[in-house]
């Protein structure tokens, strides 16, 4: 098993990509501890894992919120002792609050913001010490084509949020690379997800959406659990820094 003995903590875990990689990561042998605010899907995840033998904790938690995060962080620290990965998955894409900067209200901009990127900086921020402690660990950020190209253009905060999570890798790639702390992006296309309903549920959009993949279908999330897999794995140790297109070659033409 890939993650054997590792301790993983995956935000966003009850449903979409979050769940398929804390289920996929808990096959692979890690302790995973998953966090989301939906606290229904998330005790099913826990309860399936637990009944085929993995072993995975499910907590209630608002990564837009510190005093949250930090409960989360230190109940993983407190129950395995150290993190060995981080993936940073919490999300939400609200299209019927974003749209263009002009029409855009600020509590819809901090709304989208604090959980897209304040989340996955107070996740770092506050994993990152057990990290040092020991010796190095993996985080995972999820991104997005919005925030490469003005592919969504009534989607201001979203593309927003997506570009400053993939900064923000970047950055703190190149801040802890020496202490053995790998940070990289998976950039996930139109995945067949909860998150993307609105967009798929017609059968119009849903083919004109998938007509634009390369590879001519839309994403599924056993897609991202491997590559998610890879860069939390050892297998990748010379790995950081880098944005993991899993598109179906969308941003490639």
């Amino acid at each position: 098993m890939r993650l054997s003995g590792k301790v993983a903590v995956v935000t966003g875990a009850a449903v979409g990509l979050g769940r398929a990689i804390a289920a996929r990561f808990a096959h692979e042998g890690a302790f995973v501890v998953a966090a989301d605010i939906n606290e229904a899907d998330g005790a099913t995840l826990m309860n399936q894992l637990k009944e085929n033998g993995s072993e995975i904790t499910f907590i209630r938690a608002d990564v837009s919120d510190e005093t949250s995060v930090k409960e989360l962080i230190g109940s993983a620290l407190d129950h395995y002792k150290r993190i060995d990965v981080l993936c940073n998955n919490a999300g939400v894409l609200l299209p019927e609050l974003d749209g263009p900067v002009h029409e855009l209200s600020l509590e819809a901009w901090n709304r989208i913001l604090g959980v897209n990127l304040r989340g996955c900086f107070l996740c770092a921020k506050y994993s990152i010490p057990s990290m040092l402690q020991h010796g190095g660990g993996s985080i995972i950020q999820m991104g997005s084509p919005t925030g490469l190209v003005a592919c969504a253009p009534k989607l201001t905060a979203y593309s927003t949020s997506k570009a400053g999570i993939m900064s923000l890798t970047r950055v703190m790639a190149a801040t802890y690379a020496r202490d053995n702390i790998r940070v990289n992006s998976i950039v996930p296309g139109t995945m067949e997800t909860p998150m993307n309903d609105y967009l798929l549920t017609d059968d119009s959009r849903r083919k004109e959406y998938r007509e634009a993949v390369p590879l001519g279908r839309l994403g599924q999330p056993e897609d991202v659990e491997g590559l998610a897999v890879f860069l939390a794995s050892d297998e990748s140790s010379y790995c950081t820094g880098g944005l993991y297109m899993c598109d179906g070659g969308l941003t490639a033409v």
